[in-house]
C-alpha cells in the first residue's frame, strides 16, 4: 500500500484534504513584530491577530517554515507532494526544496515533489484540491507530478486589498500610499503575476465597484467556469456578494468560500478578498 502525504506550507488556508481521507499537513508560516509573534497553526486566534496588527504601527514581517518545519510535515511518507507560497515573495519554496534533499537523502526510496505555486492562499488551495484529485483516482507518481505541473498552467489568483497598512508595515509599499488608500476608500485589485509577483491592476473607489470589477477580470484573464476559490479576511458578505456575482455570469461555476488563515490574513488585512480560479 503506498504511503502518500500532501503537504503545504499555511498559506494554502486548509486544515484537511478529502475530508480527512488524504493524509495532509502544513508548514506553519509565522507573523512577527517587534513584540509578539504569531504562529499560523490550528491554535492561532485569527481574530485577535488582526485586531493585534490593526493597531500596530510597529514594523511587521512573515516568516517562512525552515527546513525542519518542513521535514516534520513530511512525516514518514514514501511519497509526498508539497504546495509552497509563491517564492517571489517568500523563502518557503527554497526551504521545501532543502528539506526534500535532505529526505529522500534520509529515507531511500521516497520522493518528494515540490511545487512553487507562483501564487498564495486560495490559488494554492486549488492545486492542493488538484494533487487531492489525482490521488483519490490512483495516478502513479509521476503521473501526479505531470498532471500538477500542467495543471499549474490553468489557474489563476485575482485580489481585492481595502488596506496597504502590512504592505506599509514591512516596507512593501510607501506609508502615504497606503494612507491615500485608506483615506480615499479606494479598494485595490489585483493577481497573481505569471512570475509569482502581485501585480495591481485597478484602484476602485468602493468595496461594490472592486468587486464586480474581479467579475470581469475573471473572464479577461480566463476564466469559462470551473472551479472558483474564494477566501477572506473577516468579510463574509463581500465573499457572499461576489460569489453571487459570479455566479449570476457563470451558473454552472463551482464556486466555495472559506475564512483565511493566519498567513493570508495579514497579507490580505481585514476585508480582503482572495479569488482562485480555473482557467480555459
Amino acid at each position: 500500500m503506498r504511503n502518500i502525504k500532501i503537504v503545504a506550507d499555511s498559506s494554502c488556508d486548509l486544515f484537511e484534504v478529502g475530508g480527512g481521507s488524504t493524509p495532509f499537513e502544513t508548514a506553519p508560516m509565522k507573523i512577527c513584530t517587534a513584540e509578539r509573534e504569531f504562529v499560523d497553526d490550528a491554535s492561532l486566534d485569527i481574530g485577535a491577530m488582526v485586531e493585534y496588527l490593526y493597531n500596530c504601527k510597529e514594523k511587521s514581517r512573515s516568516s517562512c517554515p525552515n527546513t525542519t518545519d518542513w521535514l516534520s510535515a513530511f512525516g514518514d511518507a514514501d511519497e509526498v507532494f508539497c504546495v509552497t507560497i509563491t517564492s517571489g515573495l517568500s523563502g518557503s519554496y527554497n526551504s521545501a526544496c532543502a528539506a526534500k534533499k535532505i529526505y529522500e537523502e534520509s529515507h531511500p526510496g521516497a520522493r518528494v515533489f515540490v511545487i512553487d505555486s507562483l501564487s498564495a492562499g486560495c490559488e494554492v488551495t486549488l492545486i492542493i484540491e488538484k494533487l487531492d484529485a489525482c490521488i483519490s483516482a490512483g495516478m502513479t507518481y509521476e503521473e501526479i507530478c505531470a498532471a500538477a505541473t500542467e495543471y499549474l498552467g490553468h489557474t489563476g489568483l485575482l485580489f481585492m486589498l481595502k488596506s496597504l497598512k502590512t504592505f506599509a508595515n514591512n516596507g512593501r509599499v510607501s506609508p502615504l500610499t497606503a494612507k491615500l488608500v485608506g483615506i480615499a476608500g479606494i479598494c485595490i485589485v489585483g493577481r497573481a503575476s505569471d512570475v509569482g509577483t502581485l501585480e495591481p491592476m485597478h484602484k476602485c473607489r468602493g468595496e461594490s465597484h472592486s468587486l464586480r470589477t474581479i467579475v470581469r477580470e475573471l473572464a479577461d484573464q480566463g476564466y469559462c467556469g470551473g472551479k472558483v476559490s474564494i477566501g477572506h479576511c473577516e468579510n463574509a458578505e463581500g465573499a457572499k456578494f461576489l460569489s453571487e456575482k459570479i455566479a449570476e455570469v457563470y451558473p454552472d461555476a463551482l464556486i466555495e468560500i472559506h475564512p483565511f488563515r493566519g498567513l493570508c490574513s495579514f497579507y490580505a488585512e481585514r476585508g480582503g478578498i482572495l479569488v482562485g480560479f480555473e482557467k480555459a
